[in-house]
């Protein structure tokens, strides 16, 4: 899940379609439906993204009471409205009259604490849950960006690797080779540096043993010398999300597990390194979907269609992961270079569940 803002911003405006009334606001690569004569090309506004959970007020203000997702019709998700998709909202909210927008826009600040705007937590089934511990030493996992709201962190033509983005739960687990100790976590606990205690019930534990992810992580650390390796894995399967791929996660035997990242403490310093060439044949991967010159509406395409998991194209796909050839720092993120696409079918489906 990516980090929350809510900031100002320049719009591009197209028409709709499909509706006489209604116009399409571009932020990014995303759009989102507003009324028509609203906006124009050039103009600064407000965009709140898709898991912002907004305040009574500010619901009523826009007028979309009891139009929101989420049991009090609070949340923003991503919705068709006369066919085209619309993922946020675009807005001018009253208590931020006095702000200059197109100042706010160049200065990227965030108005989220100011518009009493918070991000979504989804709930935390019993299996996923558990007693922790403090835990110093777990490697993180980071927070990726989508593409369509930052489509500046890859440069075109730059050589990129897609694979196929799974829709389950984190599992992060640190091998820490001078104490032969083994931390697992999931990504809310992992945020916080906490990991949790070995429970024979719990979901990330049970794909750990089952797969037997620490002794790999113990011989890819002798492999490279390294002080610690993170081994971080998407666990899936029917019980864990909507979306099953063919695995139970009800079953130890048919729990879903496949490895999407490894990092490693070399030297004192933490890299991340390419899971395939790691661990291609010790442990199950995500799949590889693409490799080669980044292309913003190639990555798109593939984002959607079928899932390649089970190998039988069970149900749609969740999205791609992208990721440079070679490891690097992006200005746009602050950080590491990556970033995800998310279908456009998979964020409007009914029904889905989003527990991390």
């Amino acid at each position: 899940m990516s980090t929350l803002r809510v900031t100002a911003e320049f719009l591009t405006v197209h028409e709709h379609p499909d509706a006489d009334a209604l116009e399409l606001a571009q932020v990014g690569l995303y759009r989102a439906v507003v009324a028509k004569g609203a906006y124009r090309t050039g103009d600064a506004a407000v965009y709140i993204p898709e898991q912002a959970v907004l305040p009574p007020e500010l619901i009523e203000e826009l007028g979309l009471t009891g139009r929101l997702a989420g049991g009090r019709s609070d949340r923003v998700k991503a919705v068709r409205l006369r066919g085209e998709l619309s993922q946020g909202i675009v807005c001018r909210p009253k208590a931020l009259a006095d702000v200059d927008l197109r100042q706010a826009a160049l200065a990227g600040t965030d108005f989220s604490e100011r518009l009493g705007i918070t991000k979504w937590v989804p709930p935390v089934p019993p299996m996923m849950n558990g007693d922790v511990e403090p835990a110093a030493d777990l490697l993180p996992w980071v927070d990726i960006e989508n593409i369509q709201r930052f489509p500046g962190i890859f440069a075109p033509g730059e050589a990129v690797v897609l694979t196929e983005k799974l829709h389950g739960s984190a599992c992060l687990l640190t091998y820490v080779a001078d104490e032969d100790r083994v931390y697992v976590s999931s990504k809310g606990f992992g945020a916080k540096s906490l990991a949790l205690k070995e429970d024979a019930r719990n979901l990330y534990w049970r794909a750990v043993r089952q797969h037997g992810v620490a002794e790999a992580a113990a011989r890819v650390a002798r492999r490279l010398g390294a002080r610690r390796v993170g081994v971080f894995g998407e666990v899936y399967g029917a019980g864990v999300q909507d979306l099953s791929y063919g695995a139970d996660g009800r079953r130890d035997d048919r729990l879903g597990y496949a490895v999407f990242d490894v990092s490693a403490e070399i030297g004192g310093a933490v890299r991340w390194l390419d899971a395939a060439e790691l661990l291609d044949g010790e442990l199950p991967l995500v799949p590889r979907l693409w490799e080669g010159p980044y292309d913003a509406e190639h990555v798109l395409s593939l984002a959607d269609g079928r899932e390649t998991v089970s190998g039988r194209s069970l149900h749609l796909r969740e999205g791609v992961v992208i990721r440079p050839a070679v490891e690097r720092y992006s200005e746009v993120t602050g950080g590491r270079a990556i970033a995800k696409a998310v279908s456009p079918a998979y964020v409007t489906r009914k029904g889905g569940t989003e527990y991390e």
